[in-house]
């Protein structure tokens, strides 16, 4: 399970139309408790540097960003727990591409955006023997019911 603060749902989705027509991505910062339960605290935006061409469909965060992240994780004694993206006029479920660079453990947040508004949002953890990605249930903190 990924518990999520609206907040930080609101920043995701936000970033995922500010992006548009492109992808947005960035970086899940938090906590896993000893049951396995991912806690985000934090979202870091980072700036798709995939080639222009290329953006629509595809991102790509950096070593260098990612370090920046990393180290971000750790002054604040927390852990880079996940990442996430958007999928431009695509469903919020991982593509061939996502399963490829993904790794286990970590939660893979997809936001799709159709028309440049924010839709659905879902969670994704690829199997330890990386054979598909595995639907991870998503508590939204701070909503009101």
């Amino acid at each position: 399970m990924l518990r999520l603060p609206a907040e930080l749902e609101k920043n995701i989705r936000t970033d995922g139309e500010t992006a548009y027509p492109n992808e947005s991505c960035g970086v899940l910062i938090g906590e896993v408790d000893n049951a396995g339960v991912k806690t985000v605290k934090r979202t870091l935006s980072i700036d798709n540097a995939r080639e222009d061409g290329e953006q629509y469909h595809r991102f790509l965060i950096t070593p260098e960003e990612m370090l920046r992240a990393e180290q971000t994780a750790r002054a604040m004694k927390l852990d880079v727990i996940g990442f996430y993206h958007s999928h431009p006029d695509h469903p919020s479920a991982p593509s061939g591409y996502d399963k490829d660079h993904a790794l286990p453990f970590y939660s893979y947040v997809i936001v799709s955006v159709d028309g440049g508004k924010a839709q659905i949002l879902t969670s994704w953890e690829l199997a330890d023997d990386r054979s598909d990605f595995v639907q991870e249930n998503i508590n939204i903190e701070g909503v009101q019911k």
